[in-house]
């Protein structure tokens, strides 16, 4: 049986205001005690409808978390 990728899509693209960066590493943490953590990914939601700059703050966002959360495991 191959494994599965999951992709959480936890950081919602259509407003510019940064989700709390614990409560998604909660929420991945949580996810990961019933699939391997390196099966599990982080993404924004599709269909941004925010300014560019807004775009790339949640995309930076979004990679800080990914680092400390697969960095530190």
């Amino acid at each position: 049986m191959s494994q599965k990728n999951v992709v959480l899509g936890l950081v919602i693209s259509k407003f510019p205001t940064l989700e709390d960066a614990e409560i998604i590493k909660r929420i991945i943490k949580e996810a990961s005690e019933d699939i391997p953590l390196e099966n599990l990914s982080l993404s924004p939601q599709c269909c941004f409808a925010s300014k560019e700059e807004e775009q790339w703050n949640k995309i930076k966002h979004v990679i800080k978390i990914s680092q400390d959360v697969w960095r530190n495991n």
